[in-house]
């Protein structure tokens, strides 16, 4: 739950400054946190790091 809220007060704050500043590039904020956040669970599980992306990326 805190993850979520995090993430949503990263979004808030990027639409926010992306209107006020008028730089389509704070928008890129909420994406790499969302992709920081994946990279972390990756690197969190076990198994080693190459072989948990293998796995990922071969489900069907």
């Amino acid at each position: 739950m805190f993850i979520l809220l995090f993430l949503l007060a990263v979004t808030a704050f990027s639409i926010f400054m992306m209107i006020r500043r008028k730089q389509g590039l704070w928008l890129t904020v909420p994406v790499l946190a969302m992709f920081g956040y994946v990279i972390v669970q990756i690197i969190m599980v076990p198994a080693p790091f190459g072989e948990t992306v293998r796995f990922i990326f071969n489900l069907q």
